[in-house]
This record gives structure tokens, C-alpha cells and sequence, in this order.
């Protein structure tokens, strides 16, 4: 059941390489992405630790909602203002 559940780990943050773009942008250049990520590392090490947190984060969940309006719209679901 771990090994299940890690292999489905794997698989997203495969996946989110590849939706950030980053495959395409490197021609799938392995060491290349390595690196970005151990530079995505060192920032985490960093004194910066929590900003660069939160800038991924908001970053991040601007893009999944920009995804799942873009996604809805194509669907055709309408999609409503969630209060404040």
C-alpha cells in the first residue's frame, strides 16, 4: 500500500513538471531540470525560507484556478463568485 501511494506521489509531481512547461523549456534535458530544482532547494535553505514559500504558493494556486476557470469555461460550466 507505501509503495502504491508513493508511486502516485511520484507520478503528480511528474506531472506538475510537466504542467509548469518546464520539460518543454529544457527539451526534457534532465540534468538541466536538476538543477532548477536543487536552485529551488538552496532558496528553500535560504533566509528567504518562508517568502519564497509564499510567493510558490500564491503563485502556484493563482495558476490551478486559472486552470479549473479555463477548464470550466471549455465544459461549458458556469462558474459563480464565492463570497468574500
Amino acid at each position: 500500500m507505501e509503495r502504491r501511494e508513493r508511486t502516485h506521489q511520484l507520478i503528480e509531481l511528474g506531472g506538475l513538471v510537466q504542467k509548469a512547461g518546464l520539460v518543454d523549456l529544457t527539451d526534457d534535458d534532465r540534468a538541466t531540470l536538476y538543477g532548477a530544482l536543487l536552485s529551488i532547494a538552496d532558496a528553500l535553505n535560504g533566509p528567504q525560507r518562508q517568502e519564497n514559500l509564499a510567493l510558490w504558493r500564491r503563485r502556484g494556486r493563482r495558476a490551478f484556478d486559472a486552470d479549473q476557470t479555463q477548464h470550466e469555461a471549455a465544459a461549458g460550466i458556469e462558474t459563480r463568485a464565492e463570497p468574500p
